[in-house]
């Protein structure tokens, strides 16, 4: 059959299938492949779950005084105000798990209304659905621009009405451009270990690592991937 041979020719089908079946825990994947082409398996076999229509990729970046979750960073190409509501509700569900808690903030090249386009009013409208959706219970605001959200002075002395009474650990960036290069020159640049992407919003435990990953990040995520499976 069509499905077999996918199985026999492609590894990514034949783990999507073992962890669907129970026959594995977990799916580690991605380090000799393209990210989409890794991902499209699982995502095909083992679906995203029953509270999720979208999956996301979260690099947890540590700091030698903070963390930072941020998302999409290898998904969601143009997400709609949808996409970016379910992707922060769950980056701060992961946030949690590493006991976190969250602050979210929704970023853009605007502060809170100071352009209005297509491009701020989606993360504006994202923010404000969050924040009127009483089963979210993690402060969350935006839109607003990276300094804001993470500089206490800026957050207190010039947006004293926003909700996020610190700065966030939960940076949800509008679009995927944004978020790979974001998470990128913080790694590089701002001396952030970064552990990811940490697939959120998938059915089961699935991770796809990124082409040319180091050892170390390997075993970060093969790490995640094995508390990922003793939490199911």
């Amino acid at each position: 059959s069509e499905a077999g041979e996918l199985v026999r020719r492609d590894t990514n089908y034949l783990g999507s299938v073992m962890v669907e079946q129970g026959d594995a825990d977990a799916l580690l994947t991605g380090l000799t492949h393209h990210y989409p082409s890794a991902l499209r398996p699982p995502l095909q076999v083992i679906g995203t779950a029953e509270d999720a229509d979208y999956a996301a990729g979260v690099y947890m970046l540590t700091f030698k005084n903070r963390v930072i979750f941020a998302a999409d960073t290898t998904v969601n190409m143009a997400p709609d105000e949808a996409v970016l509501t379910e992707v922060t509700k769950h980056t701060a569900e992961l946030a949690r798990s590493f006991n976190v808690e969250p602050r979210a903030a929704l970023l853009s090249y605007s502060n809170f209304g100071s352009v209005d386009n297509e491009g701020t009013l989606k993360p504006r409208n994202a923010a404000e659905a969050l924040r009127n959706d009483p089963a979210v219970d993690f402060p969350v605001d935006g839109e607003m621009q990276a300094d804001t959200a993470v500089v206490e002075e800026i957050l207190e002395g010039t947006y004293e009405f926003s909700d996020l009474q610190e700065p966030a650990n939960v940076l949800i960036f509008p679009n995927l451009e944004a978020g790979n290069i974001g998470y990128k020159l913080l790694q590089r640049l701002g001396g952030a270990e970064a552990i990811g992407p940490m697939l959120v919003g998938m059915d089961k435990p699935v991770h796809v690592l990124q082409r040319g990953d180091e050892v170390k990040d390997i075993v970060n995520l093969a790490g995640v991937a094995v508390v990922d499976a003793q939490n199911e």
